[in-house]
């Protein structure tokens, strides 16, 4: 044999060996998964294979999980969208694309109140109209707020992050601008605060949770950026539940200004409670499944939900790509509008962004709108029924036609795996690193135990609860075809979870107290992108009713 030959054996030799060791090494891992396990697996989807059909799978489900360690490798931050996106229009649904000017009929001759302190309790719109007359000046109403933050926080655990410095700047350039004549609008000069999952440039972004309590994301939020340029004033990062999940975050628990034995609820707990207790003019909150509609209620505030896709979540913690909203949280509908005015609308940084009007009256022309109620979720017994009777009556005394419609007889709680699963995709690195045990709630309702449980959510059956709510879509649009608004309860009768599916929007505001004393909401609902009609109905009841204008008595 020849030495090129033996040269050439021993290469081969040497290829064949190193494979053989690479393969063995790098799948040490994967090799032992056994067939065993995949009939324990099977379990978990409630199938059942034969022992053939699991020897054909082995090398499928082995190959699978080196599949996963390499896309694990792969750096892939909170903010990465997936490349399936939801789109909440059904065949049907026509948008309204011209948008008309806005009459806003703000109030004048607003008063200067005895006692200055008052001031906090003010409407934006009273505000606007005090700030543009320059009866008060924006640096007034910064000192005032960040006083009352000092003396009043300790007790309710609003704020995460304070921005004095910040807040102070734009007041100044604010009253500067104003003085000239630049007035920008009804939100030039008005203090506010952001729910801390909104990424700030140069101040931590915490999600309320401790394994981020130093993160800090070197971008501005979207929604934080146009509320800059509407001249509003920054004054901190408020407390949402951890990674957006109830009211207690790494620092304490936020807890409501009507009774502090009570927390704020969540996971908006800190903008919902820091309005009530006269520590913001309004704030931004967000909603995934009840995010807003829960601490608004609890805390006795108004909160708009927004249609899915209408306010960008560039520079948001994503929790649910498919069902995550920003909304304001404001005192009334009026101000829910001007704040929701500035904030929607197209973001090249948002994929799920539909661009459609907002046109929105001041007058709700009841004679010519039909108001639709879920009759089965009023018959139903449930906590705050009597207000919100008393609800549907102070509308027929406006003119309200009321028609009773039903939501759509369909599992959706079956759905909701898909922001078990989504949720857990989003903080995949938080549960394999192990410092989801940072978290503060390790109880078995709780983010880390939800994230792995979501974890044996097979991928086939996560595309079937899609699928399935293509159906409720399409039937959700015929439920509430013949109608252009409709009223729920805030809870009953299962339209939280629907809504929120479907990304209808909604307005909750209070209607009252319970046997605790604490605030009751009712919720109004529209059609998908046409906040305007559900905004002008909210207006119209709080004209009439002053639920909205009850602060606590120790604030």
């Amino acid at each position: 044999m020849s030495k090129l030959k033996l040269v050439a054996i021993a290469a081969l030799t040497g290829i064949v060996v190193a494979s053989i060791f690479w393969i063995i090494f790098f799948n040490r891992g994967y090799s032992e998964i056994q067939t065993r396990d995949i009939r324990a697996a099977e379990k978990l989807s409630g199938l059942d294979f034969s022992r053939a059909e699991r020897d054909s799978m082995l090398e499928g489900v082995q190959s699978n999980l080196a599949s996963f360690e390499q896309i694990r490798r792969l750096e892939m931050p909170n903010s990465v969208w997936p490349s399936l996106l939801f789109n909440p229009l059904t065949e049907g649904r026509k948008l309204e694309r011209v948008q008309y000017s806005i009459d806003w009929n703000l109030p004048q001759n607003v008063q200067i109140p005895n006692n200055i302190e008052d001031l906090a309790f003010y409407t934006v719109a009273e505000l606007a109209y005090l700030l543009r007359t320059r009866k008060v000046t924006s640096m007034q109403l910064t000192e005032l707020f960040l006083d009352r933050i000092e003396r009043l926080d300790v007790d309710l655990n609003t704020v995460i992050t304070l921005t004095p410095e910040l807040a102070r700047d734009q007041a100044r350039r604010a009253d500067t601008e104003i003085e000239a004549g630049r007035y920008r609008g009804a939100l030039h000069g008005i203090p506010y605060g952001t729910k801390d999952l909104l990424a700030l440039e140069g101040f931590p972004t915490t999600w309320g949770a401790k394994p981020y309590e130093d993160q800090v994301i070197d971008e501005t939020a979207t929604v934080i950026r146009k509320l800059e340029e509407a001249g509003a004033v920054h004054l901190g990062k408020l407390s949402l539940g951890a990674l957006a999940w109830g009211d207690v975050w790494f620092g304490a628990r936020t807890n409501s200004p009507g009774n502090t034995e009570f927390g704020a609820s969540g996971s908006s707990a800190g903008p919902a409670a820091a309005v009530a207790a006269g520590l913001a003019a309004f704030t931004i909150g967000s909603e995934t499944y009840g995010s807003i509609v829960s601490p608004a209620t609890r805390n006795g505030v108004t909160g708009l939900r927004p249609s899915y896709g209408r306010v960008s979540r560039h520079g948001a913690m994503a929790l649910s790509w498919s069902m995550d909203k920003i909304g304001p949280i404001t005192r009334s509908a009026e101000d829910a509008a001007i704040v929701f005015e500035a904030i929607y609308g197209p973001d090249p940084k948002d994929p799920t962004i539909i661009d459609a009007a907002f046109n929105y009256s001041t007058e709700f022309d009841f004679s010519r709108m039909r108001i639709g109620y879920v009759e089965a979720a009023f018959a139903s017994d449930y906590p705050g029924k009597a207000n919100d009777e008393a609800t549907l009556e102070v509308l027929r005394s406006l003119g309200a036609r009321l028609v009773p419609i039903s939501l759509p007889d369909f599992p959706a709680g079956a759905i909701s795996m898909m922001l078990e699963v989504e949720a857990a995709a989003a903080f995949d690195e938080l549960t394999r690193s192990g410092r989801d045990s940072e978290m503060v709630r390790q109880i078995r309702n709780a983010w880390p135990n939800v994230f792995r449980t979501a974890r044996t959510i097979p991928a086939v059956e996560y595309i079937q609860a899609s699928r399935a709510r293509t159906i409720l879509q399409q039937r959700m649009h015929q439920s509430i075809n013949e109608v252009d608004v409709y009223i729920s309860p805030s809870f009953a009768g299962g339209n939280l979870l629907v809504t929120n599916l479907t990304g209808h929007p909604a307005v909750v505001l209070p209607n009252g107290v319970n046997d605790q004393g604490m605030p009751t909401s009712i919720t109004f609902n529209g059609h998908l992108f046409d906040e305007g009609k559900v905004l002008s109905l909210a207006r119209a009841y709080q004209r009439v009713t002053d639920f909205h204008r009850q602060r606590p008595p120790s604030y």
